[in-house]
């Protein structure tokens, strides 16, 4: 079947070469090249990297336009396919092939509808993540469900370490459901139950508050990391939390810092985490205790 694929970040791509390696790729839509790292040079996403190394056309672009619409139609696409490209597609070019575009979903839906539905399942104190894959509609993530399945969650798990593990087993979901479209013998069914929405995560969502259980603040933690990552606002300035762990020592009071020769924890309202790697403002990573080190403090505050 001849396939395009619309996609952006490193998490689509097992999905892309999964379909290059038993369809035909006409046409791969990506967002525009973006500025990464401290000199802020334009990057390709990748999956136009990706899209590159195996010859594929490319179309780059932030939201559908005509030029986008001439793309698709010029390739002679018979199926779309989706991927965390992110940004909506128009009706009138989720019309314009013949089997219509499906996409790759990271929650079993209608929970989690939106951006962000792995990371805020994680967040949630989940212990389960779901996959979808269904028909693009006009309507945010509510069409007919093609394939839908549960997977479980490592008690620690990160989101990153997630979507990596996850892409991979969708990625084969997506190649059989394609089959079976191409075979017409693909069968869906309408979303029922509880909708809820999966909102784009920002710099806030990964703020750890003394007034989080340390389970609670653990689950944050985990779905923000590694992006847009986890922190602290601590009396000597804000902190990223790059790696942490439940503490044993749970006898820490909420809203303080404790470090000794063997750890530094952080004290919540029921427990304390384990501050493991760190990134104070405006230096490198290092570890927590060579920050409390340099501190010269044994016990600080966070709010």
């Amino acid at each position: 079947m001849k396939i395009i694929f619309a996609g952006t970040p490193e998490v689509a791509i097992p999905t892309l070469d999964a379909l290059n390696a038993r369809h035909e790729v006409v046409g791969v839509i990506t967002r525009p090249d973006a500025p990464l790292g401290r000199k802020r040079i334009l990057t390709p996403s990748s999956v136009a990297q990706r899209a590159t190394q195996l010859g594929l056309p490319i179309h780059k672009t932030s939201r559908f336009t005509s030029e986008t619409s001439d793309f698709i139609s010029q390739s002679g696409a018979e199926l779309g396919v989706v991927v965390a490209y992110g940004a909506l597609i128009p009706e009138s070019d989720l019309a314009s092939v013949t089997h219509g575009w499906i996409n790759l979903h990271f929650s079993q839906l209608p929970q989690w509808r939106g951006a962000a539905p792995l990371q805020r399942t994680i967040m949630s104190g989940a212990t389960e993540v779901g996959l979808s894959i269904f028909t693009l509609v006009a309507e945010l993530d509510a069409g007919p469900v093609l394939e839908s399945m549960s997977v479980p969650l490592g008690a620690t798990e990160t989101a990153g370490e997630a979507l990596t593990r996850l892409a991979s087993v969708g990625s084969h979901e997506v190649v059989r459901v394609v089959e079976a479209l191409e075979s017409a013998t693909a069968t869906s069914t309408e979303q029922v139950g509880q909708v809820s929405f999966a909102g784009k995560l920002t710099a806030n969502d990964g703020r750890l508050e003394p007034k989080d259980t340390a389970r609670s603040a653990f689950n944050i933690f985990r779905g923000v990391t590694p992006e847009p990552g986890a922190w602290i606002d601590s009396t000597s300035g804000r902190v990223k939390v790059l790696v942490c762990a439940m503490a044993e020592d749970g006898s820490v009071s909420s809203g303080t810092l404790l470090a000794s020769p063997d750890s530094v924890l952080i004290g919540f309202t029921d427990g304390a985490l384990s501050l493991i790697t760190v990134q104070p403002a405006g230096k490198v990573v290092m570890p927590a205790q060579d920050w409390a080190r340099g501190l010269q403090r044994e016990s600080w505050r966070f709010s």
